[in-house]
C-alpha cells in the first residue's frame, strides 16, 4: 500500500490529528498534487491554528504551485502565529523564505 493510502486511513480513524493531516498534505505535494495539498494545509490550519510548520510548508506548496502570493499570506500568517507562540527560531526562517520571493 503506497504511503499517501496508508496516512489516509489513519488520518480516517484520527480526522484531529495534526500530525498525520500535516504528513498527508506533504505526501501530496511530494506526489506534485498540490490542490489536494493546500487542502489539507488548510483543514490543518482550521484545526490547529497554532501548528507554525503548516504554514511555513504551505506557503513552499505555494512556491512549487506557482503561486507566488498564496506563499506570502501562508508566510505572513506564519510569522504571526510563530511570534504568538514564542517560536522566534521559525518566525526567523519563515522571514527569511518571504523574503527569498518579495
Amino acid at each position: 500500500m503506497p504511503k499517501l493510502d496508508q496516512l489516509l486511513a489513519l488520518l480516517a480513524a484520527e480526522p484531529d490529528d495534526a500530525f498525520l493531516r500535516y504528513g498527508v498534505a506533504m505526501e501530496y505535494a511530494k506526489l506534485g498534487q498540490f490542490d489536494q495539498s493546500l487542502q489539507e494545509f488548510n483543514e490543518l490550519l482550521r484545526r490547529h491554528p497554532d501548528y507554525v510548520p503548516g504554514f511555513f510548508m504551505a506557503g513552499r506548496t505555494c512556491e512549487q504551485n506557482a503561486d507566488p502570493e498564496g506563499a506570502k499570506s501562508f508566510y505572513r500568517r506564519g510569522i504571526d502565529t510563530a511570534n504568538r507562540v514564542g517560536d522566534t527560531h521559525a518566525a526567523g526562517e519563515i522571514a527569511s523564505a518571504l523574503s527569498a520571493i518579495e
